[in-house]
């Protein structure tokens, strides 16, 4: 008796062992064990964010009805996966003859979902194994008279060992599309062996000839050459002029006349007010807490990227974005909470709220509005109310706190003012100036010269988010990005240095609209990409685009408008650390 219950004890852990080896989440099979088809989504070929269910076309599924549970991540719910079970029979290495596997008669209702789905070009994803297939649900002939759909599945799956490594969809059998005539769905499966690797399966979908094309290379170059022009205008604003400045003010021997109109004007006279807490302290730290966080979430994903390919796996590296983002909070706190304490803030509760809250509050409006057109649209990018608490938990138990941990530490270990000239009581008045120094447009200036060095970058990230490319390139990523760094911080400073001679004194809130206009610039060539390098069309993906075009925008802007006032602060440090009688 024992030994029977020892028997079916050793046969169960067998039987588990085996599903828990041979399925997708560890990419191994064994001869004949199941393989899964998934039915993603299906929608409007020019319009990728606008997905539905596969379902929601009048198609039917297999008769296999028994599968293991499959877990979708937070990525996949905010993303619009919707994983549905095909009930297609598929088995590792085991080939499958051509094999009907369900029926559609076509109603009225059913023939005019399927007319006006082929019409506007309607095609479907599904996945195995983690990789993606499309398919074209139908075509009409030459006149636009006639529509066909594609009735028949042909995969060809290739494998190496135990691992499946490449899938093809055939689409066969066109069938002309009539009121109330059946349709017999039928697929078929062969299997093929390969000698391509498995850590090398996912080349395929990867566009060389379009990402490594010549045009990328000369932009690098070229934003590369413009960082040597800027750092070398930078250094000569420092070694010179700032020395002939220095000259001048700290010479004794000028002539009392030269000395007196060397007083009238230029930076040194604005020393008492240009360490001075700039208007709006609280949304001005919790804005640079906020650049330091976005910043350290892309520079990690970034080089994840680079490490791990994660890429490959679907929705990985958004879900990998929302938990560092989520644990990068403490950085937010500490240096959004210490610059506010260095600009003598009391109400440093409040601030830490607005800098926990300040980004994730915008992205949540702006994910509202669009997921509320999304659910009118019966459209699989609606976030369901699950995920809307799991993201308001993420809010209050992980980001909050963790930013908190964050402020107390920044105002504790370097929340001190350190300015190296005293701040005077009474502002001194700021002179009247010419129409090209006022800080508005300095600030729409400054904004072109980074946006010149990565809009080609722009043209290949857009591409790959709006249009059917997987971007891969994330070392051309992490060169755009260091140099747009180097860019922005060399011209927020000279359009500093600028300001300053002309005794404005308000720099803090210019070099940092004046970094974050970059942000302007993407967004009007995100209109231009709309209009002249797409097709998309409808209310859903208009709004989908711009929202979240702007949510782009947005966090670039805070992002570069933060690495501006880094660089320029340092620079006015520098500057005025020189004590001079």
């Amino acid at each position: 008796m024992n030994l029977d219950r020892s028997s079916h004890l050793f046969l169960f852990v067998l039987i588990t062992l085996h599903f828990i080896h041979c399925d997708e989440h560890d990419h191994k099979y064994e001869d004949g064990s199941e393989v899964v088809l998934w039915m993603n989504t299906v929608g409007p070929y020019h319009n990728r964010q606008e997905t539905y269910n596969y379902f929601s076309l009048p198609f039917c599924r297999g008769i296999k009805k028994e599968i293991s549970h499959y877990h979708e991540t937070l990525g996949e719910n905010i993303l619009g996966v919707e994983l549905e079970y095909s009930g297609v029979e598929i088995n590792f290495k085991r080939d499958k003859l051509k094999s009907d596997f369900c029926e559609v008669t076509l109603t009225p209702e059913s023939y005019d979902t399927f007319i006006y789905a082929i019409k506007n070009h309607y095609w479907y994803q599904m996945f195995i194994d983690d990789l993606p297939i499309w398919g074209i649900v139908g075509e009409m002939d030459e006149a636009g008279k006639s529509v066909y759909i594609w009735t028949h599945k042909k995969f060809e799956i290739g494998y190496n060992n135990d691992r499946i490594i490449d899938v093809n969809l055939t689409s066969e059998a066109k069938v002309r599309l009539q009121p109330n005539v059946q349709l017999q769905f039928s697929y078929e499966v062969i299997w093929k062996p390969t000698n391509i690797q498995y850590m090398n399966r996912f080349d395929k979908y990867l566009d060389p000839g379009f990402f490594q094309h010549k045009i990328h290379w000369f932009s690098i170059f070229n934003s590369f050459m413009m960082v040597l022009f800027l750092v070398g205008l930078v250094s000569m604003i420092l070694l010179r002029t700032l020395r002939k400045d220095y000259a001048r003010y700290g010479n004794d021997e000028l002539d009392p006349m030269e000395s007196d109109l060397g007083d009238e004007y230029g930076w040194k006279q604005v020393h008492g007010d240009v360490f001075r807490p700039p208007a709006h302290p609280i949304l001005f730290a919790s804005l640079i807490g906020s650049g330091y966080q976005i910043a350290t979430v892309s520079t990690l994903c970034i080089l994840i990227t680079i490490l791990f390919d994660i890429y490959t796996e679907r929705a990985l590296l958004f879900s990998t974005a929302i938990f560092l983002y989520a644990a990068s909070s403490i950085v937010n706190g500490y240096a959004g909470g210490s610059l506010y304490a260095r600009m003598k803030g009391q109400l440093w509760i409040k601030q830490l709220i607005v800098g926990a809250f300040l980004v994730p509050a915008v992205i949540c409006g702006v994910t509202f509005l669009v997921n509320f057109i999304s659910i009118y649209y019966g459209s699989s990018r609606s976030i369901p109310f699950t995920v809307m608490l799991s993201v308001t938990a993420i809010c209050l138990f992980i980001i909050l706190p963790l930013t908190a941990m964050g402020t107390v530490l920044g105002r504790n270990i370097s929340g001190e003012p350190n300015n190296p000239c005293r701040t005077n009581a009474v502002p001194r008045p700021i002179p009247e100036k010419k129409w090209f120094m006022e800080p508005n447009i300095i600030i729409l200036a400054s904004g072109i010269l980074p946006f010149g060095s990565i809009f080609i970058e722009m043209y290949f990230i857009f591409t790959s988010f709006w249009a059917y490319k997987i971007y891969y390139v994330y070392g051309f990523m992490l060169l755009v990005f260091l140099i747009l760094a180097v860019v922005t911080v060399c011209v927020t400073i000279v359009a500093t240095y600028f300001m300053l001679n002309a005794e404005d004194y308000r720099w803090q809130w210019t070099s940092f609209l004046s970094g974050a206009s970059s942000a302007l610039y993407v967004y009007l060539y995100a209109m231009y990409y709309f209009f002249f390098k797409t097709k998309m069309y409808g209310m859903f993906q208009t709004v989908f685009y711009f929202g979240y075009m702007a949510l782009f925008s947005l966090g670039l802007g805070i992002m570069c408008g933060t690495f501006g006032y880094i660089g320029t602060q340092a620079f006015v440090r520098k500057i005025y650390s020189i004590k001079i009688d």
